[in-house]
């Protein structure tokens, strides 16, 4: 069987918990189907994102940013994965500015790489079907956790992607943790191997986004087997039948 493609993205600037329970989702992820999935991990620290400028020249040259910085590799290896897994921390009650700036960039080269999309006369957008898991943690227990997530799941949505969660309760939009007001960068990971029963939620969560992400993928790549020959009638779904390709 073609492998599944996992890509976790760490949004956060610095080496810590964010990272940490991406590495948790991964690792659950790549357990989900050891024989099929293939996991790449990448992280905006030290990378740069500059912001979209709305010149729309991504439109006009299938999809290429006039930009040049990182945003071209991370975008490839986007476009590439059958599956996403954000890891972020909450900055000012949402995601950070760099993943932010590659999200913005992202939509408007994305669109621009299938535009021709056409169905009597109106313009389609691209059904990407990548399946989309998130996880976010703040220092507070109240630090817009939520809000984060809900970002995640909205830019999921407008890019024709399928938005996962874990399991009930830990999860129920999504992975979520504190760092019980421990700004450490291992804040985590230590209080997990304290036993500490909120760490042991947020890895919990962490684990069931990753889990069911693979799962939901397969379901997907199987569906699009049974419904090839259909699907094949909507050119909104060629980057998806593209991507999956031989399903055997």
């Amino acid at each position: 069987m073609k492998q599944l493609n996992v890509l976790g993205i760490c949004g956060s600037t610095r080496k810590g918990n964010s990272e940490y329970l991406l590495d948790q989702a991964i690792q659950s992820a790549h357990e989900a189907a050891p024989d099929v999935v293939s996991c790449t991990s990448y992280s905006v620290r030290g990378k740069k994102f500059g912001p979209c400028v709305a010149c729309g020249k991504c439109g006009e040259n299938s999809g290429e940013c006039i930009i040049k910085d990182d945003f071209q590799q991370l975008r490839d290896l986007w476009i590439d994965a059958d599956v996403i897994i954000y890891s972020v921390p909450v900055y000012h009650m949402g995601m950070p500015g760099q993943l932010k700036c590659f999200i913005d960039r992202l939509g408007n080269s994305t669109f621009g790489r299938y535009k021709g999309l056409y169905e009597s006369g109106f313009e389609k957008l691209p059904k990407l079907l990548k399946v989309v898991g998130s996880i976010a943690q703040g220092v507070h227990i109240c630090s817009g956790q939520e809000h984060t997530l809900t970002e995640l799941i909205n830019h999921a949505l407008l890019m024709q992607c399928i938005p996962v969660t874990g399991d009930m309760w830990q999860s129920y939009i999504g992975g979520g943790g504190w760092t019980s007001n421990d700004v450490d960068r291992n804040a985590l990971k230590k209080q997990l191997e304290a036993n500490q029963y909120d760490a042991q939620v947020a890895v919990q969560s962490s684990k069931d986004v990753g889990r069911r992400a693979v799962e939901i993928a397969l379901m997907l790549r199987n569906g699009a087997a049974a419904m090839e020959n259909e699907l094949k009638k909507d050119a909104s779904y060629k980057p998806f039948l593209d991507r999956v390709g031989d399903h055997s």
